[in-house]
């Protein structure tokens, strides 16, 4: 299985599977729009170099993504100053593919991508409704940084250091 970095020629592929899986884990936000990353995927995540989106292909098809853009600073709780932070994103596996180590190894790429591009700092949130999403990250080195008390997300941010 080859893991590529997404060209303009994958765009419409990437999109399609996607929004495809984040319907399936979050039917709750197929109503609220198309995220900026994903509307300007081939601007944010090919060409201007500032973020790296990955796919995994097996006889053609993508089995597997996942990405890092700057972190944006939206959340008041974390400060990371003048360190350089990339957020992980929209990591997503096809069912018949989870718990075979495909994740893993798809991040572990990206991974390796960040580091050498200089990135000090890998931050993530996921939410506890994700079966097993937290001990993943914790397997790859992430740690919880916060937990937020809204009842429905408790969003929990996560980060890795890189240096």
């Amino acid at each position: 299985m080859d893991i590529v970095p997404a060209a303009q020629q994958d765009v419409v592929a990437v999109l399609e599977f996607v929004l495809r899986a984040r319907r399936e884990i979050f039917p709750m936000l197929d109503s609220a729009g198309l995220p900026a990353d994903l509307a300007n995927f081939a601007r944010v995540y090919i060409e201007d170099g500032s973020g790296k989106f990955l796919i995994a292909r097996r006889d053609g098809e993508i089995v597997a993504a996942i990405g890092y853009l700057p972190y944006d600073g939206r959340f008041a709780q974390l400060d990371y100053g003048q360190q350089r932070v990339v957020e992980i994103v929209r990591l997503f596996v096809i069912p018949e593919f989870r718990r075979s180590g495909l994740a893993t190894r798809i991040f572990l790429e990206l991974k390796e991508h960040a580091r050498q591009q200089g990135v000090e700092v890998l931050y993530l949130h996921t939410h506890p409704f994700l079966p097993g999403a937290v001990g993943f990250w914790q397997r790859q080195g992430f740690h919880v940084v916060d937990v937020e008390a809204d009842p429905v997300w408790r969003t929990t941010h996560m980060e890795c250091g890189l240096l």
